[in-house]
């Protein structure tokens, strides 16, 4: 099966990247699903029903999520009936939403499912390691099926430590969380493809799809003022993982290209 994972959208710049080169892209690329972290794709704080509903008529299949899940009330709304929005397992058990879900693709059995670090992100929740671990233990037939993870993470070094400890046990890991995409793409000695972050989908001009004058005003004056998404120049960064019948990645393909705005 080949996956496309997309790095974070950002609010309404991102949605416009994905709604103008994703249906190309599944045709272009032979795309069998589509995987996108949405929690930043409404204003850049969570993921609403509407813009939900918009991306996955165009093609998205599934959404990863993160530490601004529940920035955004209207998750509330649908998350709990929406079998393809998948959020952090390492959040509380009372929490809504599901922890992983199974799909089928091309005929193999796929399952995604999301965590969130520990080292600088608030809230803190369970350890992620403990997390994971505890979930692929539990999980039916896991020998059985593609396991796809986004690890929504802030420090590198932990995102790599979880790349070793998954190894073997699950076919793919990719963080977000940063948007900036890394070059340490690779398949690891037992079959795992590792990218260290995926990267972002929104404003070029930016810092992190952010006005660049509100942040560099913030580290110059200390004052902080709400985050806006910039305009400008729109860049896609995401990922493609081709994943054989023993649920191995066999190669990775790197996407990171930018359009004008017109």
């Amino acid at each position: 099966m080949r996956i496309l994972f997309i790095g974070d959208i950002v609010g309404r710049p991102g949605r416009k990247m994905v709604f103008e080169n994703l249906p190309r892209l599944i045709e272009e690329k032979a795309i069998d699903f589509t995987i996108a972290n949405g929690e930043n794709t409404s204003g850049g704080f969570g993921l609403t029903q509407r813009n939900f509903s918009e991306l996955v008529d165009c093609g998205v299949d599934a959404f990863t999520m993160g530490n601004h899940i529940w920035d955004n009330k209207d998750i509330y709304n649908y998350i709990d009936e929406e079998i393809r929005l998948v959020r952090p397992a390492n959040y509380p058990a009372s929490d809504p939403g599901r922890c992983f879900q199974e799909f089928t693709v091309q005929g193999e059995r796929l399952i995604i499912t999301n965590i969130v670090g520990s080292i600088y992100m608030t809230p803190a929740y369970d350890n992620p390691f403990q997390a994971i671990d505890a979930l692929l233990k539990q999980l039916p037939c896991r020998d059985e099926a593609a396991i796809f993870v986004d690890f929504h993470a802030e420090a590198t070094s932990e995102k790599m430590a979880m790349g070793w400890f998954l190894d073997g046990r699950v076919s793919a890991l990719v963080g977000t969380h940063t948007h900036i995409q890394t070059n340490d793409a690779r398949i690891l000695p037992r079959g795992t493809g590792y990218l260290t972050d995926a990267g972002m989908t929104g404003p070029r001009d930016s810092v992190l799809g952010v006005d660049k004058d509100i942040i560099v005003n913030r580290f110059l004056t200390g004052f902080s003022s709400r985050f806006e998404p910039a305009r400008g120049d729109i860049q896609m960064n995401g990922v493609i993982f081709d994943i054989g019948s023993d649920h191995r990645v066999g190669a990775m393909e790197l996407l990171n290209f930018w359009q004008p705005s017109l």
